[in-house]
């Protein structure tokens, strides 16, 4: 079992406990003001987003599900506030039980019901995502909020509907349609970019975040799929103090506070 997750007795309150950076200057995730600095260097450098990469790998992680990108196949993420070129290497999700909140930033006290990060390194300056994971600009991630909507979303339902082959944690399936990551980003591309810090353990404080102003739409469906998940082994019980009766129902680590970061917002993709 994971030494840590999101029930009382191992969630984010405790990973300070064995993840001493967990309690930094600069982690993620954070409260984004109503009003940040706009910064018109931002505006100069509009985001370069290329994805020729497809989805490999689905898995449960225990905390959740990820897509794991076939490394052989190109992508591209630069510009913006990002000083180098960055590759994507996974896409994942966070939520909760309910759809009145889940997404690990939130904006002005807003919630929205789930929060999709799509994340990359700094292949310009690192030779792989193990050398770069740890470094103050070694990764930057993509936030993309996740609203509830009426209709399927027509990408995600290709996730969802390979969810109910990996119900345990470790479990795992090939990808064999073609899932594109471009389909999970809004119209709408204007965001807020701040450093900060992976939101789960060990919680390094490596990533320049990229979180989008506008939402994506979802159904309520498809996050139910999410929550009917588990979190332990086919060989495992469910743990004795798993509140959550072995579903992974929440899997959002709460705002931390901003201290001296500034938060800037880029109007360009608007």
């Amino acid at each position: 079992m994971c030494d840590w997750g999101y029930c009382s007795h191992n969630g984010p309150a405790k990973w300070v406990e064995n993840y001493a950076v967990a309690s930094g200057s600069r982690q993620s995730p954070i409260n984004i003001p109503e009003t940040c600095e706009n910064d018109s260097k931002l505006d100069s450098r509009p985001l370069a987003i290329e994805y020729e990469t497809r989805g490999k790998m689905l898995i449960n992680t225990g905390a959740g599900w990820k897509v794991n990108f076939d490394r052989l196949q190109k992508s591209l993420l630069e510009g913006g506030p990002l000083d180098s070129k960055y590759k994507a290497e996974q896409l994942h999700c966070h939520w909760s039980k309910d759809s009145t909140c889940g997404s690990e930033h939130v904006i002005n006290g807003k919630s929205y019901a789930a929060e999709m990060h799509i994340v990359h390194w700094n292949c310009g300056k690192y030779a792989s995502i193990d050398d770069a994971v740890d470094k103050p600009d070694g990764l930057a991630v993509l936030g993309i909020f996740l609203d509830v909507g009426e209709a399927d979303h027509p990408e995600l339902e290709k996730i969802c509907e390979l969810l109910p082959k990996i119900p345990h944690s470790g479990d795992h399936v090939p990808i064999e349609t073609d899932l594109n990551p471009h389909a999970f980003l809004p119209v709408n591309k204007a965001y807020w970019t701040y450093p900060g810090s992976l939101t789960t353990p060990p919680c390094f404080e490596s990533v320049e975040w990229i979180v989008f102003k506008e939402p994506i739409k979802v159904s309520e469906k498809q996050l139910n799929a999410f929550r009917s998940m588990l979190s332990y082994g086919r060989l495992e019980k469910v743990p004795e103090n798993d509140e959550f009766g072995g579903k992974i129902l929440t899997n959002y680590r709460p705002p931390l506070p901003v201290g001296s970061r500034a938060v800037r917002i880029c109007n360009c993709g608007a």
